[in-house]
């Protein structure tokens, strides 16, 4: 039998979100898992994977383009895999509303695990707009991280089931 393929398919703003990949992908096994960017990654071969893990993070509301992009135009492939999702955010009362808006319904009734993981708000990261709208929104103006671990664990555990 061989080893199952796991690609960690992901899209980060300011380096949490890719964090967390990492984390998740130490939990699988770096040995059997794939970190991709969609940053520095045009194409994807999904062919090449059995599992697929999805995850973005949340700014002003809405997941990032490339991970709404990428769910979008490969829908058809992602329906044949195993699909975990990952959101990274920081606004916890709208974690549901934040997480359906990021994934399509059928994607998200689709996987086996969904995760909103908390997040950070790293200020030497921002640009001055992302600074004062922070600022504004949460009333917080320093570095800050709400990382859950024990989603993030929860997510390893119920992708190696």
């Amino acid at each position: 039998m061989t080893a199952m393929k796991t690609a960690i398919i992901y899209a980060s703003s300011h380096g949490t979100t890719e964090k967390v990949a990492k984390q998740i992908q130490f939990g699988i096994g770096a040995d059997s898992t794939r970190l991709i960017n969609l940053k520095a990654t045009r194409a994807v071969d999904l062919s090449l994977f059995d599992t697929l893990i999805i995850g973005g993070s949340i700014h002003a509301g809405q997941m990032q383009g490339r991970v709404r992009n990428f769910c979008k135009k490969n829908m058809v492939d992602l329906l044949q895999k195993r699909v975990g999702l990952f959101m990274v955010g920081m606004n916890e009362p709208e974690f549901e509303n934040e997480f359906n808006n990021a994934f399509p319904e059928l994607l998200r009734n689709h996987a086996i695990t969904s995760k909103c993981v908390g997040g950070e708000f790293l200020f030497e990261k921002m640009n001055f707009l992302e600074k004062l709208i922070v600022k504004k929104v949460s009333g917080i103006s320093q570095n800050i991280s709400k990382i859950d671990e024990n989603k993030i664990a929860e997510l390893v555990k119920e992708i190696n089931l």
